[in-house]
């Protein structure tokens, strides 16, 4: 029965009842004023994009992806760049089902309406990159630059719909009063056509390379581009030229035109008389005769020059155009720091192979030493037959190997202390009876017509043996060459 009480109680209150209901409009007031900023207490997306220019923005305009509300402006602040130029930074707040952003979104500024009410229009890019909550996207997304409305309208100013007006009114001159011409044209425009047709399929045709031409043209084009303000200021001097003889064109140049018929007809009586001059002047020409006769044999090549030089003349402006782009890598080269280290750490490797290059170039250019290997290193495979080559080797015996102590006088000498076996010293003959061959030669480092060393000498493989005698170096005398 209390609780009954109570509730009766509390809904016959009507300043309790005033207070709820005030409390719950002050509420839902707020929310719709706060409504453009995100609902409160709503998890949300925050990002900055700089764009060239924020006129027309206001907090609170929308933000849309693919013409969908997103969220709202809530910052606009301006920034300074390193150039001096400023550009507006605004901060984002969308809504966190469009989270993460591509990196490559590109930003651009949209009028909503007629009346100068804009929007931020994002579009998604390719990249599989997100943005993080709180990053921003840089002045290069900002593309392609607006058209502001007053810009679309001012192409049309007054010199545009002066000139516009003008052209109408001439347009109507030139066919007023043109209708007969007009349907005589139309009837001629069907054999046009059919003659248009082979041209067109001829153009179209990949024989014709008609790319290829226009891709000519670009480059003639390209090659006297440089040439455009003085083949401007040649138009400017004709204007100039035309309108001096429009200055004199009535009387004196209408007057030369009357007169001409009397000058030719005066021309005509005296013109005869001119004769002797002529005769001379024929006589001085054959005199020229021998002359001009030595140029006869020149005639084939200076010929053959014009007709070589036309194509290589021709190509000379795509080659010239080319250049630029090689000579200015060059210059960037030259002024690259890392270039003069090279330069300089390959001056020093040079300075210091130098001396080596003197000794190992004769080697080759006078003996001929590299040349000779690889030739013989050529030949070691040369032999075989039909399962394929084999190597090329002869079996040398050692000095002495086949000497006979039962047999000494008949058998072949010994040979001491040779290279084919262990020996206790150097090859030095031997006792009586042995190979008087047996004699130590070698030659670490012959004559190779290096700097110091006889000129023309070549002494590997070539020194002759020196029988009872032991030689170590080079022979006396050069020997080799």
């Amino acid at each position: 029965m209390s609780q009954s009480r109570r509730k009766s109680s509390i809904a016959a209150n009507p300043v309790l009842i005033g207070a709820v209901t005030t409390l719950v409009l002050v509420v839902l007031v707020f929310l719709a004023y706060n409504a453009n900023n995100g609902l409160p207490f709503v998890p949300s997306y925050d990002v900055k994009v700089e764009v060239p220019n924020a006129a027309g923005l206001v907090k609170g305009n929308e933000v849309r992806v693919g013409g969908t509300r997103v969220g709202v402006i809530t910052k606009i602040e301006p920034s300074t760049q390193a150039d001096g130029s400023v550009i507006a930074v605004l901060t984002l707040k969308l809504n966190s089902v469009v989270e993460p952003i591509p990196s490559d979104t590109t930003v651009m500024i949209r009028p909503r309406s007629a009346l100068g009410l804009k929007y931020v229009q994002l579009t998604r890019g390719p990249s599989s990159k997100g943005l993080p909550n709180g990053g921003t996207l840089s002045i290069a997304q900002a593309t392609p630059a607006p058209v502001e409305i007053d810009e679309f309208f001012d192409t049309f100013n007054e010199p545009t719909r002066r000139a516009s007006q003008a052209n109408l009114t001439w347009f109507g001159n030139a066919l007023a009063g043109r209708g007969y011409d007009l349907n005589l044209a139309v009837q001629d425009l069907k054999p046009f056509f059919d003659s248009l047709t082979p041209l067109a399929r001829n153009l179209s045709s990949s024989r014709t390379d008609l790319t290829g031409f226009v891709r000519g043209l670009a480059q003639s084009a390209a090659v006297v581009a440089p040439a455009a303000e003085t083949q401007g200021q040649l138009f400017v001097n004709l204007d100039s030229t035309f309108q001096a003889l429009a200055s004199v064109a009535r009387p004196y140049i209408q007057e030369s035109i009357t007169e001409g018929p009397a000058t030719l007809e005066n021309a005509t009586v005296n013109l005869p008389k001119l004769r002797p001059f002529l005769a001379n002047s024929a006589t001085l020409f054959n005199n020229l005769q021998p002359g001009i006769a030595s140029f006869t044999d020149a005639a084939p090549t200076l010929a053959s020059i014009v007709k070589v030089g036309t194509p290589v003349f021709k190509k000379s402006p795509a080659f010239n155009a080319e250049l630029s782009t090689t000579f200015t890598a060059i210059e960037t080269l030259s002024l690259d720091p890392s270039t003069t280290l090279g330069v300089d750490d390959l001056t020093e490797t040079m300075t210091i192979l130098k001396p080596t290059l003197a000794y190992v170039t004769p080697a080759q250019t006078v003996c001929n030493y590299a040349t000779i290997l690889l030739g013989n290193a050529a030949q070691i495979g040369s032999e075989g037959g039909s399962t394929g080559t084999f190597q090329r080797v002869m079996v040398m015996p050692t000095p002495g190997g086949l000497f006979d102590p039962a047999n000494p006088s008949t058998s072949e000498p010994q040979s001491p202390n040779n290279e084919g076996g262990p020996s206790d010293q150097p090859a030095n003959g031997g006792p009586p009876g042995s190979d008087i061959a047996s004699f130590l030669h070698s030659n670490p480092y012959p004559y190779t017509a290096a700097p110091g060393q006889p000129a023309n000498s070549c002494q590997a493989g070539r020194e002759n043996y020196i029988v009872g005698e032991k030689q170590i170096g080079a022979a006396a005398a050069g020997g080799g060459n």
